[in-house]
């Protein structure tokens, strides 16, 4: 009785590498190389990405950029809350721009915007939905936002 079921379960374990795009194409870049993931992101990001876990691939990043902002802004709150928190105009405690101009106090404003908008978007449905799926051309737009807010915390100094 078990035999036939442990070939069922292999072949059900191996359906995705004959059914699933590859992540890598013959004698072509990775597409974390092709779309400049940022270099920082836990491994599990890339492995789970290449199991073809791509909604999982996503939740692991945004985790890892709420992870971040709290351990930069010193803030025991997460998600929405730190994000807003972390880069609010008055008194931030993450700094992205001087705050000297308007233009760089509307910056500091959007970036708020985008860090809290990522969460609240793209990282809690993969958190509270169990059966969410994402292409993979989901998972690397996902990522190549995540990728971006990144890149904003080393440009201000915070990497």
């Amino acid at each position: 009785m078990d035999e036939p079921f442990a070939l069922f379960e292999r072949v059900v374990r191996m359906a995705h590498k004959v059914t699933e795009a590859r992540s890598v194409p013959i004698g072509g870049l990775h597409p974390f190389d092709q779309r400049d993931i940022h270099p920082k992101l836990p491994p599990v990001v890339k492995q789970l990405f290449d199991d073809s876990h791509f909604a999982q691939a996503t939740f692991e990043a945004y985790k890892f950029v709420d992870k971040e902002v709290q351990r930069f802004s010193k803030s025991t709150e997460s998600g929405f809350k730190v994000m807003m928190q972390a880069f609010a105009v008055e008194n931030p405690l993450i700094r992205l721009t001087p705050l000297a101009t308007p233009s760089e106090k509307d910056e500091q404003k959007g970036f708020q915007f985008l860090f809290a908008g990522s969460v609240l978007a793209i990282r809690n449905p993969r958190g509270h939905k169990h059966s969410l799926v994402d292409s993979p051309d989901q998972c690397l737009d996902h990522l190549s936002l995540a990728s971006l807010l990144l890149r904003r915390l080393d440009d201000a100094g915070f990497r």
